[in-house]
């Protein structure tokens, strides 16, 4: 029989009204938003369900309000019983990982989000730093291309996504140079994202250095079920190695595709995306398109998910 994964998504997900019907539905739902509103001294929930955009997409407010959400998702879910074999996080979807492994406490997972997302924006100033989506290359074809387009700047590979989806993160300018390049060179898209800091770059050091405060103050326990690392691709079991791959996953890349593989080799056949947006399932499906893929983001999806799961 196979194994049911959950996956937890990061930045980028978002979106207004996210949460919004969980929330007026279960008051195990309203209860982690108001823990987390109180913890952080800010309306999340407010921003999540009402916005404005430019609150909700403010790196310090989007990390912690897409963990918030995602884990809403989760109590529904394991509250109905559906419980995972294996969880992963896609970069921020790591602490809604450990959280729902029971590594690390609700309330300490807001609070860390939320300094790593002012951390990360303040490690490098506005407009010095970029990210960019290879598309239609291969790892070795984007690493030659960031070599090329460095000039003397930092340039490296942020996130491996899935077969033919890089992602880009340095200073601007070569950040600029490497799309150019790529483009030259056959990629079927280069284009910089819309992000605010070069995010799972060497450029992180000053986040990652903050970080490592914050989570050595925290407690995190053994894991109740495993989980596959960003960093290291490595199955975790223990508190401190979740506490280390959260730190150096900060300047580390993102070896997603390389997670979701491991994930099938220990012998995941299902897996549902539990937050806001279907990002990882997309690139579920490149990778592997025998693997049944769920998602949980709602009322509607997520009874739907239940019901498929329990057949």
């Amino acid at each position: 029989m196979g194994k049911l994964a959950f996956l937890f998504p990061g930045q980028g997900s978002q979106y207004i009204g996210m949460g919004s019907d969980l929330y007026q539905r279960y008051s195990l739902v309203r209860d982690l938003f108001h823990k987390a509103n109180e913890r952080l001294g800010l309306p999340l929930s407010t921003i999540c369900f009402d916005g404005p955009e430019d609150q909700l997409t403010m790196t310090a407010n989007t990390q912690p309000a897409i963990l918030v959400t995602s884990l809403a998702v989760w109590s529904v879910l394991t509250s109905e019983g559906i419980e995972p074999d294996l969880v992963a996080g896609h970069s921020l979807g790591e602490y809604s990982a450990l959280v729902a492994a029971g590594s690390l406490d609700f309330s300490d997972a807001v609070f860390a989000v939320r300094n790593r997302g002012v951390f990360m924006q303040d490690a490098v100033p506005l407009g010095q730093g970029a990210m960019a989506a290879i598309l239609g290359l291969e790892l070795d074809q984007v690493s030659e291309v960031c070599l090329e387009a460095a000039e003397g700047e930092i340039l490296e590979v942020a996130n491996i996504n899935c077969p033919g989806q890089v992602v880009i993160a340095g200073h601007n300018t070569a950040v600029e140079r490497a799309v150019k390049i790529a483009s030259g060179r056959g990629a079927r898209r280069a284009v910089k994202l819309q992000v605010s800091a070069p995010f799972h770059s060497s450029l992180m050091l000053p986040a990652q250095e903050k970080m490592r405060k914050v989570l050595s103050s925290m407690q995190f326990r053994q894991l109740k079920c495993p989980l596959i690392n960003n960093a290291d691709v490595a199955l975790l079991e223990t508190g401190n190695e979740a506490r280390d791959g959260l730190i150096k996953q900060i300047i580390a890349p993102v070896r997603w595709e390389e997670s979701v593989r491991k994930a099938i080799k220990l012998g995941v056949d299902k897996v549902v995306e539990v937050g806001p947006g279907k990002v990882l399932l997309g690139m579920v499906k490149r990778i592997d398109r025998g693997i049944e893929c769920f998602n949980a983001e709602d009322e509607d999806s997520l009874r739907k998910t239940v019901e498929a799961l329990r057949e």
